[in-house]
């Protein structure tokens, strides 16, 4: 009967041993696995991250060079309105010198205005011939 016991507890430690290495080999690989898991949502979190700060950045570039678009824009409007009323002033200017030169010299004047015909027909036979 003690041979009984012996080779029952033998047995009995044998199972226990096998078992706590099938345990051990189980849980080191679930934790090898954990790790990798968590590195990987590491990684994850990190490259999140940094796409944020691109995108973040991005954005206040785009804000940047539209804000200078929008300035840059006011500005050429502001010079089209200054050179309206510059030319405006240059044609009203242009007006009375012609209405002086009418009235002063007419003859001057006539020789002017024909002039201006000459070169507008000139520019409308060039058009016509394509040159």
């Amino acid at each position: 009967m003690t041979q009984t016991y012996i080779i029952a507890g033998a047995c009995f430690a044998g199972g226990f041993i096998l078992a706590l290495i099938i345990y051990l080999v189980i849980y080191a690989r679930v934790k090898k696995e954990l790790k990798s898991t968590r590195g990987y949502l590491e990684s994850e979190k990190l490259m999140k991250e940094t796409l944020k700060k691109e995108n973040l950045t991005l954005y206040n570039l785009r804000q940047a060079n539209e804000a200078d678009l929008i300035k840059k824009l006011q500005e050429a409007q502001a010079l089209n309105i200054k050179l309206d009323e510059d030319i405006l002033l240059l044609q009203k200017s242009n007006e009375e010198t012609e209405h002086q030169l009418q009235i002063t010299q007419p003859e001057l004047n006539a020789i002017k205005l024909k002039l201006i015909e000459a070169q507008n027909t000139i520019a409308r036979y060039k058009g016509q011939s394509g040159k």
